[in-house]
């Protein structure tokens, strides 16, 4: 209980990474310390550096999280940068020099620890963005595609190859400083025919790797944004014409009653978002406004403005669901058709991931009159009773799935497999995308360059620099200040 500001010795601080339960004292109260108003019970942990997260002296306060607790031990450390610090020498001298000694503490700013474990070398930059996807995770997947990340193993990835991108650079920088007159690749055995060649083999055994190097990149390019997509989530967009029950089936999916259900034509005018966890997948399921003709009776300006909000969620979403009404199933199917096919701004594979739903079964006897109900891809359900929501909830789960999965993707499985222990390593940014993609295009350019002797041979290894660069960009080995701005910014202040 002894405070700095009592004038007694410093506390004995627990020993290194071992959580130890004291008493915290309000030094504000009182300046005698046997009589201070104790602050919380709570459990102390140091962290000597460099084994720390930031590689600094770090100590922990694991204090109960009530809002007094929290504002008075916030209180008490603001008010320690007044007091001086007990010496921790007899000698006069020097103890008047440390009683001049004052603590400098402060609130941390957003993703400032993260900041400093990167400055001090204990996180990559694909690690701290590994780390601020897990920090925001709302599925079991994006948690476990995140620790994949985060345990290394695609920096490794991009790390090989930027170092075969260097090996192969020192080759032309050594053609370039000692002439062809050198054996310059220590795996290639001097045939003595390189004086006739014209130039063409100065790089040897370089190219073949260099080769196979851009078709690994390009491996790991066509995943179809399976990581970026489970990453930022899914968006599935409920369309139809009014009172087919879109309404009821978005808070029936949700669990609650998310959106205005009502007898009466045009009640969604906006679009209704409703986050859902479908089989780890994060999934926004989008409520939108009916979509019939304008020149139907009762149609005004904001509803008109309504279906194009519609017709816009339905063209961005990665799947949608159209609902036909039993009851009124020719107009339906003609308007959800329509809203797929009438402008032709979808994308061919987007409509491989439409649902048909017809609803309010419940109502109809025979259900065989529903032509569209014999496609795999369609379902009869009832959202007053709940039959056949199950179904179409599993078939729904496995569509999501589907498009963020890379199970049965030959070519993703490849190139998760480029470098060993790289497996999992996909593709999470579209910066990370964007910086690969130059990459595999400077190697493109080198190959045709490096079919061109000595006359190209300074161009080709530009190229190869430049695709060296771009993954270095990614990993934070070179020019990333910008993106440092804008990753730590988007940190909670405890990180």
């Amino acid at each position: 209980p002894n405070g700095l500001s009592g004038g007694g010795k410093l506390p004995k601080l627990p020993k290194a990474r071992m959580a130890s339960l004291r008493t915290l004292y309000d030094p504000l109260t009182n300046k005698d310390s046997e009589r201070r108003d104790p602050l919380d019970s709570a459990l102390i942990l140091t962290f000597p550096g460099p084994n720390s997260f930031t590689g600094e002296d770090i100590v922990e306060l694991h204090c109960h999280g009530s809002r007094a607790v929290v504002n008075g031990v916030l209180s008490a450390l603001t008010h320690l940068n007044s007091v001086p610090i007990p010496a921790t020498t007899s000698d006069e001298e020097e103890s008047q020099k440390q009683a001049k000694r004052r603590l400098s503490l402060r609130p941390a700013d957003p993703g400032e620890f993260t900041q400093r474990a990167y400055a001090h070398g204990k996180l990559g930059l694909v690690e701290v963005e590994a780390l601020s996807d897990l920090i925001v995770a709302d599925t079991s997947l994006q948690r476990k595609q995140a620790l994949k990340q985060f345990d290394g193993r695609l920096s490794r990835l991009y790390m090989g190859w930027r170092e075969e991108l260097i090996k192969g650079l020192a080759h032309a920088e050594a053609v370039i400083d000692f002439g062809d007159d050198e054996a310059l690749d220590p795996d290639e055995e001097d045939d003595g025919d390189m004086d006739g060649d014209g130039g063409m083999s100065i790089w040897g055994g370089i190219s073949p790797r260099i080769t196979s190097l851009r078709q690994a990149m390009e491996r790991h390019l066509a995943d179809a944004s399976r990581g970026e997509l489970l990453r930022d989530g899914l968006r599935i967009a409920i369309v139809g014409r009014p009172n087919a029950g879109k309404s009821s089936l978005l808070n029936l999916l949700a669990g609650r009653d998310a959106a205005i259900v009502s007898s009466t034509p045009g009640t969604t005018r906006d679009v209704v978002e409703v986050i859902l966890d479908l089989g780890g997948v994060r999934c926004t399921l989008l409520d939108t406004a009916g979509v019939r003709e304008e020149k139907e009776e009762g149609v005004n300006e904001i509803e008109v403005e309504g279906m194009k909000r519609a017709r816009i969620a339905a063209k961005d979403a990665h799947i949608v669901v159209g609902v036909v009404d039993s009851t009124d199933y020719e107009r339906g199917l003609e308007a959800v058709d329509e809203l797929i096919n009438g402008d032709g701004d979808f994308d061919d594979w987007k409509k491989d991931n439409i649902l048909y739903v017809v609803n309010k079964v419940d109502l109809k006897n025979e259900m065989k009159d529903y032509d569209c109900l014999s496609k795999s891809n369609s379902f009869g359900i009832s959202c007053t009773t709940s039959e056949g929501v199950n179904d179409f909830l599993s078939v729904l789960t496995t569509e999501a799935l589907s498009l963020v999965s890379t199970g049965n993707d030959e070519a993703s499985s490849a190139a998760l497999s480029s470098l060993e222990g790289s497996e999992g390593a996909v593709i999470t940014r579209a910066r990370h995308r964007r910086h690969v993609e130059a990459a595999a295009d400077a190697l493109g350019r080198f190959e045709v360059l490096s079919g061109q002797g000595y006359m190209a041979l300074d161009m080709a290894a530009e190229e190869l620099r430049l695709a060296a660069s771009e993954l270095g960009r990614i990993t934070g080995a070179i020019d990333v200040e910008d993106v440092l701005d804008v990753l730590f910014a988007d940190f909670c202040i405890g990180k």
